[in-house]
């Protein structure tokens, strides 16, 4: 029997199986991890097929060194995908296999975590001639009546009891009295099992008739469903139904959330709800954890799995049901290579596995509500809130009139007249500021020069604390505050703008005694420090929660009834096409989290331009009204969905040969489509400059920016631009980039 490798070696001289004997007695399936001789070294691979013959010289074949595991890592559908992908990003299998597995597995980056277990080894009946023959010894005595309850103690919990029994433990192993083993332990991240499971709440008839149209698509393993339902309408309710309708099926699921810090909440509920089946998956996991968890999902032992983007490939067995929450969310776009929509990755599986697909938003992407509309998905709506609650009451305020009046604050008087009531009331209030820092950015009112990162050309962000610095977002550089102006020698050097730190320090100013949480990446960045502050904040250990834009979707706290948004704008002008979807998406989300219990929340919204046609449709929450005027923008301007955003992006240390490699690509480009009129005609607008942000890291940015039909042929001319991407130019990066993420 002959073995067709891929090696885990990502290059295209190796993007290709080789061949390898199967020894007599190895049991190998396609999937299945094993090492390989390969030239001088060892290397790893997975077997993705099995021949009885092969045309390859019998001289030059060698056998498989070994099988990294028992069981087959990567599973048929998921082999499927890993091709479709390579296919896809136009790279080899070796790269989307990788997707497939946790980091942690490749090189024996991990280690299995052992415990050491005592048993009695004795029948009960001779235990009172056990603890005879212990002489003197109480240590040995209590060990043994510890033990004659027949169960397994971990080492560590005796010792817990009694201090140290090594000397005990290895006396009464010799005597044949116990036994002692080392056994398996997995690492199970996200807190204890609730022992009380949370009763199902009566549903609202929207749930109920919502119900009723997804469950029949489980039988059917078929369905692409888009659940538009606002804030607090009862969505995740409907993720639970629909999941334990799955379980009861036989059949498992996968429920995906944007960001870490709704991972903790949705693991709360769901574990709530179906105990240890329940696993979770995501970045901040430890190295072990996600091992470990990642095993439990593969044996079967959790049949739910909630996480982020790259829980899309949990190995999982006869899937039901994948539920896309926030499907809104840039973060579900990985940007790096191999570059993939989580959400597409998704249709792609439950299509594959007859599956269902459900996406949810109450501030759906223009390009998922458009496909509702065409019929790819079976639109859904939630129009009210559970129990008849109001939508919150929503306030713009006009900043500008605030400077007028006199108040310089960063708090217009509206926000600080409802802080102080929720105060009184011993209620909760959360504050949106989408930047983190004390101040923006530093500037010399001599000169007018902004203090810059020397790697990235972004503004530095001035953070308060023990020893008060300049740090840039990008790189993480971080320098001393000037007490001259680096250009002119000015001292006039100012801080402007606002962050996330002055809002809490200004907050502990105007209301004394006020215990304000704070959560942006400074806060978050230790394991759990999500879900530290969010358990503080529920816990009702702080008034106030402010945080950045990972405040504003999904979370869910019943004493929460005012939200305010520090400066609504701030997102609106961004150099993208999508910069008026993201702050309508945004400013609702954020909205969306007051009221959500008994009290009515209210909302308010501080902007310079109240006026703005986004800033006053999402005032309403009004989405159609936005979808409506948005989808006619791009319909008249030649924006997705009407058409495709790509581009090539080059990157490198050497600002030269960044721009001499761009200016080569763009001439290839342009033979492209001069020699081809069939590719030509597809192309609406080739351009080449540099992006907004120019420098990264210490890397100079160039690139080519298209704005392409979306035909069959299309994907014949995003072919050759990715090849174009992938040939090598030393000390230069280039990457092939579809509608992505950021332009900038």
């Amino acid at each position: 029997m002959y073995a067709h490798v891929i090696v885990d070696i990502v290059h295209e001289n190796v993007a290709h199986t080789f061949t390898y004997l199967v020894p007599e007695g190895m049991d190998v399936s396609p999937g299945q991890r094993v090492t390989v001789s390969f030239g001088y070294q060892k290397k790893e691979g997975v077997v993705v097929a099995l021949s009885e013959d092969t045309d390859v010289p019998e001289g030059r074949i060698k056998p498989i060194s070994g099988v990294l595991e028992d069981y087959v890592a990567i599973l048929p559908p998921l082999m499927e995908l890993a091709r479709e992908m390579a296919k896809d990003n136009h790279c080899p299998l070796a790269e989307t296999l990788r997707l497939m597995l946790p980091a942690e597995m490749r090189g024996g980056r991990v280690r299995v975590k052992e415990q050491t277990v005592l048993r009695l080894n004795i029948p009960l009946e001779k235990l009172p001639e056990a603890m005879a023959a212990q002489g003197r010894s109480q240590k040995r005595k209590m060990l043994l009546q510890l033990l004659s309850d027949g169960e397994k103690h971990t080492l560590a919990s005796v010792r817990e009891e009694m201090n140290d029994v090594h000397a005990e433990v290895q006396r009464l192993e010799k005597d044949q009295y116990i036994t002692v083993t080392q056994e398996e332990v997995l690492r199970a991240p996200g807190g204890s099992i609730p022992e009380n499971r949370r009763a199902e709440p009566e549903l609202t008839e929207l749930q109920q008739e919502t119900l009723r149209t997804l469950l029949p698509a489980l039988d059917a393993g078929t369905g692409s469903f888009l659940l538009h339902g606002v804030t607090g309408s009862g969505k995740t309710e409907i993720f639970i139904r629909m999941v334990r309708s799955v379980l009861s099926r036989g059949k498992v699921a996968i429920i995906l959330v944007p960001e870490i810090a709704l991972t903790p909440q949705m693991v709360d509920w769901f574990r709530a709800r179906f105990g240890e089946c329940a696993a979770v998956l995501h970045s901040r996991l430890s190295v072990g954890e996600r091992y470990d968890e990642w095993r439990r999902i593969r044996r079967g032992d959790a049949r739910v799995v909630i996480g982020a983007r790259s829980a899309v490939f949990a190995p999982m067995e006869n899937l039901g049901l994948i539920v896309v929450d926030e499907e809104h969310e840039t973060t579900y776009v990985s940007d790096r290579h191999p570059r993939y929509d989580a959400r597409d990755v998704a249709a792609s599986r439950c299509a594959r596995e007859g599956a269902t697909l459900l996406l949810s938003s109450a501030t759906p992407s223009l390009l998922s509500f458009y496909r509702a509309r065409q019929g790819i998905y079976t639109l859904l709506d939630m129009p009210e809130r559970v129990l008849g609650r109001p939508m919150p009451q929503v306030e713009v305020v006009d900043m500008r009139r605030e400077l007028e009046s006199g108040n310089r604050s960063i708090f217009s008087r509206a926000l600080s007249g409802s802080l102080n009531e929720v105060l009184r009331k011993g209620e909760q209030a959360m504050l949106l500021m989408n930047h983190r820092g004390y101040y923006s950015f530093v500037a010399c009112r001599s000169c007018g020069i902004t203090i810059k990162c020397p790697s990235c050309d972004v503004a530095l962000t001035y953070h308060i604390g023990g020893n008060p610095m300049l740090h840039c977002h990008y790189c993480g550089h971080t320098e001393p505050l000037p007490t001259v102006c680096p250009e002119c020698g000015s001292e006039k050097i100012r801080h402007f703008g606002a962050g996330t730190q002055q809002v809490e320090a200004e907050l502990k100013r105007v209301f004394p005694g006020v215990r304000v949480a704070r959560m942006d990446t400074d806060t978050t960045s230790g394991k759990d420090g999500h879900a530290k502050i969010l358990e503080a904040f529920r816990e009702k250990r702080a008034d106030v929660l402010v945080g950045t834009q990972m405040i504003a979707k999904g979370l869910d706290f019943p004493t929460v009834t005012v939200v305010g948004v520090i400066a609504a704008d701030m997102t609106l002008h961004f150099p993208d096409y999508r910069a008026g979807e993201r702050t309508f998406q945004l400013l609702t989300q954020v909205a969306g989290r007051a009221g959500r219990g008994n009290s009515p929340g209210h909302v308010i919204i501080q902007t310079y331009r109240p006026e703005d046609p986004i800033i006053q449709a999402s005032s309403r929450q009004d989405y159609r009204g936005f979808f409506e005027k948005e989808l006619e923008r791009r319909r008249v301007a030649l924006y997705p969905p009407f058409t495709a955003m790509a581009r090539l992006l080059v990157e490198s240390q050497d600002a030269k040969a960044a721009e001499k490699t761009c200016e080569t690509l763009y001439a290839r480009c342009q033979k492209v489509l001069q020699e081809d009129a069939a590719l030509g005609e597809l192309c609406l607008l080739l351009h080449m400059e540099q992006p907004t942000l120019t420098m990264l890291r210490g890397r100079a940015r160039y690139h080519i920016l298209m704005k392409l039909h979306v035909r069959q042929e299309t994907e014949k001319l995003i072919g050759a631009f990715t090849e174009m991407s992938r040939e090598s130019v030393p000390g230069v990066d280039v990457f092939f980039e579809y509608n992505p993420t950021t332009m900038m």
